[in-house]
């Protein structure tokens, strides 16, 4: 997911006004990616190679739920505010990427404290105070936005809980079968 997530950032940058906080946040989803990826590798080399369907859980709704989270935050942007061209993509990303830092700030403190457990060697800490950043960062340009931006952010919450419980049952029903 970071890995996605960092794509797709990269792909809704405008092609001449790209911000310095785009590129860093651009930056540091990849660098989780390829931590999170290298700390994979450590535990069995052959567990993830690559992102092919095979090495991934419910890989349909992993692939899936950022790109959905995208589409449905671009049309209630463009039904709500008419937004379109690059306009709608900055905008979506800003909501989307609001919707996902909150998600992370719920999970990745989950995911150390289980890290924690197991005496891993592993940790997710200083991905954890990125996203704490990212979320600020997310805030301070939601602000600039809109004078709404908590009606929109609202939105783009409830749209990105109910594709992540759909995830969530996704990878549950795989897990137990």
């Amino acid at each position: 997911m970071e890995n996605t997530g960092a794509r797709k950032i990269s792909a809704s940058e405008h092609s001449t006004n790209v911000t310095l906080i785009v590129l860093k946040h651009a930056a540091e989803e990849h660098r989780h990616a390829y931590y999170l990826k290298k700390q994979i590798g450590k535990i069995n080399d052959a567990l993830c190679p690559t992102y092919a369907y095979e090495y991934l859980l419910a890989p349909a709704s992993s692939r899936l739920y950022l790109n959905k989270l995208d589409t449905e935050v671009s049309r209630y942007l463009k039904n709500t505010l008419n937004l379109q061209g690059t306009e709608l993509r900055f905008a979506a990303y800003l909501l989307v990427t609001y919707a996902i830092e909150v998600r992370a700030d719920e999970l990745y403190p989950v995911y150390q404290n289980a890290l924690d457990q197991a005496k891993s060697k592993v940790n997710v800490k200083s991905i954890i105070l990125e996203e704490e950043g990212h979320l600020e960062e997310m805030l301070k340009q939601l602000k600039e936005f809109s004078p709404d931006w908590e009606i929109h952010a609202a939105r783009a919450l409830e749209i990105e809980s109910r594709l992540f419980n759909d995830w969530v049952l996704a990878l549950g029903k795989e897990l137990s079968d």
